[in-house]
């Protein structure tokens, strides 16, 4: 199943009875949620075109429109399985397989890093999330491990921080963290799903700073951003990659400790007492202590 198709299966037991049943209509006919207006949908199974606005609303979708572009978008991207297939293809094709290939793609993903208009909004995100007493990383799926690795690296270098990497209405607590002049950092592409939405408004509800990281989903959010941080994640209609945005990590943890100066190195060696206090060998990283079977 498409990425759509589960958010919207997902969602059908929390939806009202008129509300599920255009939830389902949409499944079968996705033609009708592109093509068809409120009223044209309303008439095809007998309700009202509220109705089919309300739904795309419940859905996670500010309007029938954004909800529309959600299905167009989804009807252009091949699933998992068919864009692993056409990396595998283009694969054989390098005469050093599968690694050749994949460094290729990181390779031109970095590239985007040359940017004179990359170097300025990089450094807008490191002076918005340097300024901020908290910053709380979004992500989910894989762009949640990137949060909680985002996060982690934050803390190391006493810069407080927490990820934000919850589904569904586990989210709104982690929401409720949120305080006025904090940063939130959103690692999220395409389409805008619900939890990008609610974590958006809840940020320009409390007066939180915005940073994004995303490949294509800027020009799809509405109001202004602190920075905008465009990261291909590979080829288009291939197997998405993360590499990039992981190189950018490290090098926004190296630039805000670079930022903190001597703050940065004392939480850090802060952490190294705590280390140590904990295991007295943590150092021997990969070894195994004469006498002990234990790695560390």
């Amino acid at each position: 199943m498409s990425a759509l198709t589960t958010r919207i299966e997902a969602a059908l037991p929390g939806l009202r009875i008129a509300e599920q049943k255009m939830a389902r209509h949409f499944l079968r006919h996705p033609q009708d949620a592109i093509l068809g207006s409120a009223a044209q949908i309303a008439e095809r199974l007998g309700t009202s075109d509220a109705t089919v606005v309300r739904t795309a609303r419940a859905l996670g979708y500010g309007s029938l429109a954004e909800l529309r572009a959600a299905f167009v978008e989804d009807l252009m991207t091949p699933p998992p399985a068919e864009r692993l297939a056409r990396t595998l293809k283009a694969a054989k094709g390098a005469k050093g397989g599968v690694l050749e290939h994949v460094l290729a793609v990181h390779q031109d993903s970095l590239n985007a890093f040359d940017d004179p208009d990359f170097a300025k909004s990089f450094s807008d995100a490191l002076s918005t999330l340097t300024k901020s007493p908290m910053r709380h990383v979004f992500g989910v799926g894989p762009s949640g491990a990137l949060a909680d690795y985002a996060a982690l690296q934050f803390n190391r270098i006493g810069l407080r921080s927490t990820s934000l990497n919850a589904t569904g209405i586990a989210l709104a607590d982690r929401l409720l963290a949120l305080r006025p002049r904090d940063a939130v950092m959103i690692i999220a592409y395409a389409p805008l799903y619900r939890e990008v939405r609610v974590t958006l408004e809840r940020a320009r509800q409390v007066g939180v700073r915005i940073v994004l990281i995303s490949d294509s989903l800027g020009p799809l959010i509405d109001g202004p951003l602190d920075a905008i941080l465009t990261v291909p994640r590979g080829k288009a209609g291939h197997l998405a990659t993360h590499g990039a945005t992981m190189v950018l990590l490290d090098a926004m943890v190296a630039g805000l400790a670079e930022r903190q100066g001597q703050s940065a190195l004392g939480a850090l060696s802060d952490f190294g007492d705590l280390r140590g206090k904990l295991d007295r060998g943590w150092s021997r990283r990969g070894t195994r202590q004469a006498g002990r079977g234990e790695p560390r």
